[in-house]
């Protein structure tokens, strides 16, 4: 039987099954190693793509998981109703109504807003790996929150197969154009393999 740990380390990640192989290596490897640290970790709750990656290695190494997902996306057809306005296309959402059976502890929420919120009230690391809109959403979302002040949690982006080497040049061109400071660096730390990132929990 799984227990709660002290710590527990948030991951953003994608909810896609087509991302390459070697970044599901890296994050299956990546989550293997939080367990073995003792970190609990939370994630967004679903059963796709590099979360369920994700949450299977980590369950297989005996942690302890925590999901929070908002109530929509715990069914498929509770979701297609969502987007059947034509505002969004489910689609573009892919197959997200797949609440993970292996979760310790569920939290429901209303939407993304209170999801984001929560995983960073209740984390004490945040990492990202690979990810689409959502990831760089949060990522973003957690990163401003630090800049102004409200948290100081510790962020890291692991650049598995190089992934965020173009945010990274996202970055630079803002800081080039002088609509970014270049402090904003020391707020947030770029991981090569999941064993650097690991070290530095």
């Amino acid at each position: 039987m799984t227990t709660k740990r002290n710590k527990t380390l948030c991951v953003f990640c994608s909810s896609s099954n087509d991302v390459s192989d070697f970044i599901k290596t890296e994050a299956a490897l990546f989550a293997k190693l939080v367990a073995e640290k003792g970190y609990n970790l939370l994630y967004g709750g679903t059963a796709q793509g590099l979360m369920r990656i994700v949450a299977d290695s980590y369950k297989a190494a005996d942690g302890f998981l925590i999901g929070v997902i908002p109530t929509y996306m715990t069914d498929t057809e509770t979701l297609k109703n969502r987007f059947k306005s034509g505002a969004a296309s489910i689609e573009n959402m892919g197959d997200q109504g797949k609440l993970y059976q292996g979760l310790d502890e569920v939290i429901k929420v209303d939407d993304l807003g209170p999801r984001k919120q929560i995983m960073l009230d209740k984390s004490d690391v945040i990492v990202c790996l690979p990810g689409g809109i959502g990831t760089y959403d949060e990522f973003f979302t957690v990163l401003t929150l630090k800049q102004v002040g409200s948290h100081n949690k510790p962020i890291y982006l692991l650049n598995s197969d190089d992934y965020f080497d173009a945010l990274i040049a996202l970055i630079n061109h803002g800081i080039k154009e002088k609509t970014i400071k270049e402090g904003n660096y020391s707020l947030f730390e770029i991981c090569d393999t999941p064993e650097e990132l690991a070290s530095k929990l």
